[in-house]
């Protein structure tokens, strides 16, 4: 039957709605929710039928609707965001939400989502205060710096930084430091909706000091140096240090900013991963001002963090623009709460997620691989296939870029199912599980997989071997 005859037989939305079964829906469930699933099925019958299924009468796609809709109905009232089991290794996934909160950060969110807070009102004075309060000292104490702002994520603290200094003017950046962050989101983009003027120095591989000097007017502004955060740069390079470039701002009296993206509070060097300063470290390099993410390396929720000298940051604090990228009272509590934690660097190490994933010896990864195999083979998967393989976890987010760290992973296979399958089959489970494919295999890597999430995973794996 050609396809519009085909269509001719589906039942109209109103003529549905008055179906018994469906008027049943209806009693405990709004209506525009069950109208909105009411089309979304029809609209997906429609395909059906432009791909050859076969006809049916108007009474049978009124069954098969009414079969389908509890479904629709209880998927459109879930949430969109879910919990997700991260397999991937990648410790900070961009698209899985970063940094996972540190339970103190989750416990200060709970509170300051609960009832009223006193986010801007001072409790000694009775006066209003600003919500700065909450969290310029802890910054001020572990970065050295000598004043502190904080908005809403890293790419809103370098806009705030250059139309707050530089509107009007120059900045000097290098060509090798003109990156792209996530998003499509790229330097000079945001060096025009700032009002400034981006100046180009040295080449893409190589920067040299008198290149800044070369490019210095008396309309710059800035030195802008710009973290390499999602990328290296290999071969036959050279470039400008901090130390270089902010004694040579000292010298011509212009200011240097430093874009350090990562976060780093703590020192990872002296857990035997390099790569990366710490804020601290970065200051006493002598820029004037740094800007860092609070969801990062820094472990705690999406912030943009400026520390520098008052001279430079006080101002940016009454921009007309900060009140525009403020951040909300939720990121400020779980911020105040994950920097609480680093007045003790071991404390830190233990509590803050990302710094437990990073700094985990395989060891213990390993351990926690043997643990899922022997769950999901007791349980009775005996149908997949399952190795502990060695390979390689990444830091992730926009940090780090040339470390790798050595992990455990669960290998899985099945023999009567496509691992693009089973991959597949675990991403649209409850709760989904997102994994990584190589060499033809499914690793699940255990790095970023909590203890707490090892049964959940395992049901996961069973409910795929079931599903398959």
């Amino acid at each position: 039957m050609p396809e519009p005859d085909r269509l001719r037989s589906l039942p109209s939305v109103a003529s549905l709605l008055e179906a018994q079964e469906i008027r049943r829906i209806l009693r405990k469930t709004p209506r525009a929710v069950v109208v909105d699933a009411v089309r979304r099925v029809l609209s997906a019958f429609r395909r059906e039928a432009a791909a050859g299924a076969p006809s049916r009468s108007r009474e049978e796609w009124t069954a098969l609707l009414v079969s389908r809709l509890p479904a629709e109905v209880a998927a459109a009232e879930e949430p969109s965001l879910r919990r997700v089991i991260n397999a991937t290794g990648v410790v900070i996934h961009t698209n899985l939400g970063r940094a996972p909160l540190p339970e103190e950060g989750i416990r200060a969110v709970s509170l300051a989502a609960r009832g009223y807070s006193n986010l801007e009102f001072d409790l000694a004075s009775g006066g209003r205060s600003s919500r700065l309060v909450h969290v310029e000292r802890l910054i001020l104490g572990l970065t050295g710096a000598e004043s502190a702002h904080v908005v809403n994520n890293n790419a809103a603290a370098v806009l705030l930084c250059l139309a707050g200094l530089a509107r009007g003017r120059e900045v000097l950046v290098s060509r090798g430091e003109l990156v792209e962050i996530g998003g499509s989101f790229r330097i000079p983009d945001i060096m025009a909706e700032s009002g400034a003027s981006l100046v180009e120095v040295g080449t893409t591989n190589r920067t040299r000091l008198r290149d800044y000097e070369n490019a210095a007017t008396a309309r710059t502004a800035l030195l802008l140096k710009v973290h390499r955060s999602n990328f290296s740069v290999s071969g036959f390079t050279e470039e400008v240090s901090t130390a270089e470039l902010s004694s040579l701002g000292a010298r011509l009296g212009i200011p240097v900013m430093e874009d350090l993206g990562s976060g780093a509070i703590f020192d990872f060097s002296a857990a035997g991963i390099p790569g990366t300063p710490t804020v601290r470290q970065a200051l006493s390099h002598g820029p004037g001002i740094v800007t860092v993410s609070g969801d990062k390396l820094l472990g705690g929720p999406q912030a943009g963090i400026i520390a520098g000298r008052k001279e430079l940051v006080d101002p940016l604090k009454k921009h007309p623009l900060s009140r525009a990228l403020r951040i909300d009272k939720l990121c400020l509590a779980a911020l105040a709460a994950t920097l609480a934690l680093y007045a003790d660097e071991r404390r830190a190490a233990a509590s803050v997620p990302v710094l437990a994933m990073m700094t985990e010896g395989e060891g213990a990864v390993r351990a926690r691989a043997r643990k899922l195999v022997r769950r999901v083979r007791k349980a009775g998967g005996a149908g997949l296939l399952l190795s502990i393989e060695r390979a390689d976890s990444s830091p992730g987010g926009g940090a780090m870029p040339e470390v790798r760290i050595p992990t455990a992973c669960v290998a899985v296979s099945h023999p009567g199912m496509r691992v693009e399958d089973l991959e597949e089959t675990l991403r649209r489970g409850d709760p989904p599980v997102v994994a990584r494919i190589a060499k033809g295999k499914l690793l699940l890597d255990m790095r970023t997989v909590r203890d707490g999430e090892v049964a959940d995973l395992a049901a996961a794996l069973l409910a795929a071997l079931s599903a398959g």
